[in-house]
């Protein structure tokens, strides 16, 4: 028995954006959700998260909603991780260090 898989349907954000004007103008959101064959909510949501933040709503499919600075920020903790760990690993005594090795005797000396 195969199940099926729903393709999940993307929106460009040019029809999202033309969504929005025409709710704006309209008396009933659910009339033009009925009319585009979308759920009402999503719509809202789409207003909602237009009215947030108009510059970065709707990146795309897979891309962030970061600010440049944002994202310079995300690079630079990332790097200070990295740099972190290092730090970190140089640290540790060396296994071969004279404090960490016994006292054995050496073969052929005495």
């Amino acid at each position: 028995m195969m199940s099926k898989t729903k393709t999940r349907t993307t929106y460009s954000k040019e029809f999202k954006l033309d969504v929005i004007a025409r709710s704006n103008r309209c008396d009933s959101i659910k009339e033009l959700a009925d009319d585009l064959g979308l759920q009402d909510q999503r719509i809202y949501r789409w207003r909602s998260e237009y009215k947030a933040d108009p510059e970065r709503s709707f990146p795309g499919n897979g891309v962030e909603k970061q600010s440049p600075e944002e994202k310079k920020i995300a690079v630079l903790q990332t790097e200070l991780d990295d740099v972190k760990m290092q730090r970190d690993i140089l640290k540790k005594p060396w296994a071969s260090s004279p404090a960490e090795t016994p006292n054995f005797p050496i073969y052929g000396q005495a």
